[in-house]
């Protein structure tokens, strides 16, 4: 499940945007509000705190190993944390924000774009790591996958992109996260830097979600709408 959940929402949004071509950018938005503030949730109540309790329990087994010695270990967890939105932001400059949906036409497109190609993979690639040890989280990514897929299928169709380049470009996007899950599961040197792995990533997430979250509605006007979705997407993940 913690493999399916991730490549089936990319799948699913690649399918919705070729065969049904939604054509209500505000309901996109809508999806990506609720997708944020749920991702957020599961990152802040469950990523966050067991990173913190992870390092917490290496720190206690160290001062054990090393009984002759008063040890104090300053956290590093907010700097890897930190070190995961300064990531993100540099990722951001090849992605153009399509994390978070903000991707524009600049006329046609005959081939693909391999520096946001790259940049989303690596982003996807990560997002996967800690579900290994967190399978909430494959709840969180799927649900914010879904419309970036949507929404960069239909990016892609609108620059005229040859379709086999898209359907690569998304089947790779699909199964980026699933990979990261799966290496980090099974390769010993990513096992023993989980913790600062998640802290990264929960960085990525913070940035992400809070950037769906807290842009600016059109005019600056206040958004009901918007914020039933947030609120929704917080419920929702409380219960997962």
């Amino acid at each position: 499940m913690i493999y399916a959940l991730p490549l089936l929402s990319v799948v699913i949004g690649y399918l919705i945007a070729i065969f049904i071509e939604p054509k209500n950018p505000r309901n996109l938005k809508l999806l990506l509000a609720f997708s944020g503030s749920f991702l957020l949730t599961i990152t802040v109540t469950h990523l966050l705190p067991d990173v913190y309790q992870f390092e917490a329990l290496q720190g206690a087994h160290d001062q054990i190993g090393d009984s002759h010695q008063h040890v104090h270990n300053k956290s590093n967890i907010g700097f890897f944390i930190m070190a995961g939105i300064v990531f993100q932001i540099i990722l951001e400059y090849f992605s153009k924000g399509a994390e978070h949906g903000h991707v524009h036409s600049h006329g046609k497109m005959n081939k693909i774009p391999w520096l946001l190609f790259f940049s989303l993979c690596l982003h996807a690639f990560l997002e996967g790591m800690p579900i290994s040890q967190h399978s909430d989280l494959a709840f969180g990514i799927a649900i914010h996958h879904l419309p970036i897929a949507v929404i960069l299928t239909s990016f892609f169709i609108n620059a005229e992109m040859n379709k086999k380049w898209i359907f690569f470009f998304m089947i790779a996007f699909a199964f980026m996260t699933p990979l990261g899950t799966l290496l980090s599961d099974n390769i010993g040197f990513l096992k023993n830097y989980y913790t600062e792995i998640s802290a990264i990533v929960v960085g990525i997430l913070f940035h992400i979600s809070s950037t769906i979250i807290f842009e600016s509605s059109e005019g600056h006007r206040f958004n009901l709408a918007k914020l039933i979705s947030i609120i929704i997407g917080v419920v929702l993940a409380y219960f997962v």
